[in-house]
């Protein structure tokens, strides 16, 4: 276990506030949108979900670390986080399942953090001025110097990241005698939604992000189709989209998760948004409007459908409703077999009210 002596570190908001605390991770500087998740547990989740590449975090809980790293707890092959901000940064942990500490974590993956800041009071600065871009620096404290480096960093409306976090390869998760073949569009894909695939009886073949239709449907004959999570714009993502209103025209079994679910609205003619602030937490009551049901959902995300479009559309119809801000959770395509919801029902981390929708995928394939 690494032991070290925390050096100074100062993190730059892009509306030019500061604030100033303790290095975390490595030494060194990073940038990316700044952005905040309300969940109490799963930080090592967070790190490891595709859906943050680009972001820096901040996390609400005011101890991070404690209960260590462990191999098996991670939802994809690296962190993908662009930083870490917190209160308490841990690297003592009192876990015996871990296999190491979260500073010897970073330092492996290069990720630059800054801790011992008030995180309520950042919180609360970005919940009401919105989602901005942020530097940390634990080698650079020079604000002038901050401020040239962070003003060189795009936004993260109209930036396509899908594609550097995809696989690079196809590869297969679960049994090849399952009774259902699912084809997985990799634009960040969570393990655990593919462990919930094999738990389903579904064999999973996982495709880059730029693959086609036709090349999926050739190559695997799948039941249905998969459409991912990930980071980024919806709408910089043509190719996607173009691949999702083929499989809508094939007439497919289709289910989209988080940007998936944007995707899905896209080939309808149906336009997203960047948020003012996203939703990103373990908490949010989201209401079932077709059985009238509500569920405690795990969500991560900063694009959104625009609600007014998806109310006037002819082509789906509003499944989930988010109860905090009525913004559109669910959609499915009228007299397709293809739906949609804007949350995460693999809920890793998070409640697990939300499964059924795999198994509501199941039953569009029988």
């Amino acid at each position: 276990m690494t032991y070290f002596t925390k050096l100074p570190a100062v993190l730059l908001l892009a509306d030019g506030t500061v604030f100033y605390g303790k290095a975390a991770g490595k030494i060194g500087t990073t940038t990316g949108e700044i952005c905040f998740n309300t969940g109490m547990t799963g930080y090592q989740e967070i790190f490891t979900d595709p859906s943050y590449f680009g972001q820096i975090m901040v996390a609400t809980n005011a101890h991070i670390g404690n209960y260590g790293i462990a191999d098996a707890e991670v939802e994809s092959s690296q962190i993908q986080i662009a930083g870490l901000v917190c209160k308490n940064y841990n690297i003592t942990y009192s876990r015996k399942q871990a296999n190491e500490s979260i500073q010897d974590y970073f330092q492996e993956q290069n990720i630059v953090g800054i801790s011992d800041i008030d995180t309520r009071q950042l919180v609360r600065h970005i919940r009401d001025k919105g989602a901005m871009n942020a530097i940390i620096s634990s080698e650079i404290l020079d604000l002038e110097e901050l401020k040239a480096k962070l003003a060189e960093v795009p936004s993260m409306d109209g930036l396509e990241l899908s594609s550097q976090v995809s696989t690079t390869e196809t590869y297969t998760f679960g049994d090849e005698s399952a009774k259902y073949r699912v084809a997985v569009l990799d634009l960040g894909v969570k393990k655990n939604i593919l462990r919930n695939f094999d738990d389903r009886d579904v064999y999973a073949k996982v495709y880059p992000a730029k693959t086609t239709f036709e090349e999926m449907e050739k190559d695997f004959a799948p039941s249905g189709y998969f459409i991912s999570n990930g980071p980024g714009d919806p709408s910089a993502m043509p190719y996607a989209i173009e691949t999702v209103k083929e499989i809508l025209a094939a007439d497919k079994p289709m289910f989209g998760i988080c940007l998936g679910h944007q995707l899905l609205a896209l080939a309808n003619d149906i336009p997203t948004k960047k948020m003012f602030n996203g939703h990103r937490g373990l908490n949010h009551p989201v209401k079932n409007i077709i059985i009238n049901h509500c569920e405690v959902t795990s969500q991560n995300h900063g694009f959104g459908v625009v609600p007014e479009a998806v109310r006037a559309s002819d082509k789906v119809e509003i499944t989930h409703v988010n109860l905090n801000d009525q913004s559109i959770e669910g959609i499915r395509v009228k007299d397709k077999k293809a739906f949609s919801v804007q949350y995460h029902p693999e809920s890793s981390p998070g409640p697990h009210d939300s499964r059924y929708l795999f198994d509501d995928f199941i039953k569009l394939m029988n």
